[in-house]
């Protein structure tokens, strides 16, 4: 059944996969002090071209975005040059390549941007310290202005203008797992009374406006979104939460984006206030191209698309052990198992 994985998949008039299996974005925190990507970089990702698309590491728009140390930026003129080679790298195997956008809202950390404050929908404080830097303790978050949210919407778009001109073939915006968007999407981190809070339709504005303007720049064939109705990533679950994916999903469909991409974490996890799986809840509200991931193999990717779950499937941790991912499954070779101590390299 996995066979069928590797047949070509058209996303739109102007992209066709060489097969459906992408490769997950995978933080890696190994971009160089300023945030440019390294030549180590450019190998690692272009050992794993023959994945149907590459989506990018999650990358930074601005400095005020970064929440972990040494992930890679598209907002300074050496950054777009640092992912020129990882691009061109990857397009000389015969791969493609989208760049993840990023900010991480109320969890970037002023240590990284020599700042004094956090910007995120609400003053609403996650307790704990950043990943792989223990010592720095989160701050609350300064509610941003309306005349910053509308900053905020400009530097995506700019960040996606950034994108292209580096070479991606596209763009995948993250509005997943508890970063800036996904944070004006839940009632646990977005406490508004303006026209981004209170109300499903409001607090999908500022998901919807991004993706409006990047579509606007770089054109919708270029522009997905990432989102996760169901893993809440320093949050707390709200029942009311579903009456804002049950608004934005058929207003995302509309706007025919290249792809949606589901955060879905562990495939059998069913979240009650969706009504069961997370697949089965954003696939019976968006018929567009859908990418599912977490915990799949190919056999179960495979099934999952033969059950019309969802189209595309996306692997994350064993293509950090498995650079040669799609020739191991093609030709039925056991796969390297993962191991944390992969983090530590860029092979």
């Amino acid at each position: 059944m996995s066979k069928d994985l590797f047949n070509p998949y058209p996303l739109n008039s102007l992209i066709t996969l060489q097969n459906k299996v992408l490769m997950a974005p995978l933080t890696r925190c190994m971009a160089d002090d300023k945030l440019v990507p390294t030549e180590e970089m450019a190998k690692y990702y272009a050992r794993r071209a023959d994945a149907g698309l590459i989506i990018s590491e999650a990358t930074i728009i601005r400095p005020d975005g970064q929440g972990y140390p040494n992930t890679p930026g598209l907002f300074s003129p050496e950054q777009i040059v640092g992912w020129r080679k990882v691009t061109d790298a990857v397009h000389e195997k015969g791969g493609k390549i989208f760049a993840q956008l990023w900010h991480t809202g109320r969890v970037a950390h002023p240590h990284f941007y020599d700042g004094d404050e956090v910007i995120a929908p609400s003053a609403t404080l996650v307790d704990g310290t950043v990943p792989r830097m223990r010592e720095l303790t989160y701050i609350t978050p300064t509610p941003a202005t309306l005349e910053q949210v509308e900053q905020l919407i400009v530097d995506y778009a700019q960040a996606a203008a950034n994108a292209i001109d580096a070479g991606f073939d596209g763009i995948e915006i993250h509005g997943a797992n508890g970063y800036l968007i996904d944070q004006f999407l839940h009632f646990d981190s977005n406490k508004r009374t303006d026209k981004y809070g209170q109300s499903p339709e409001n607090m999908s504005r500022f998901a919807l406006e991004v993706v409006d303007a990047i579509v606007a720049r770089i054109g919708k064939e270029r522009t997905a979104l990432r989102i996760s109705p169901g893993a809440y990533f320093n949050m707390t679950p709200d029942i009311r939460d579903k009456d804002v994916f049950d608004y934005l999903l058929p207003e995302l469909e509309k706007r025919d984006l290249a792809y949606l991409h589901i955060g879905i974490f562990d495939d059998e996890m069913t979240f009650e206030h969706l009504g069961g799986r997370a697949s089965d809840y954003v696939r019976a509200r968006y018929k567009r191209t859908l990418i599912g991931n977490g915990g799949f193999t190919a056999e179960t990717g495979a099934q999952a698309i033969t059950e019309d779950r969802f189209d595309l499937l996306a692997i994350g941790r064993p293509f950090i052990a498995n650079p040669d991912y799609i020739n191991r499954v093609k030709s039925n070779q056991e796969l390297v198992p993962y191991s944390e101590d992969m983090l530590a390299t860029l092979d």
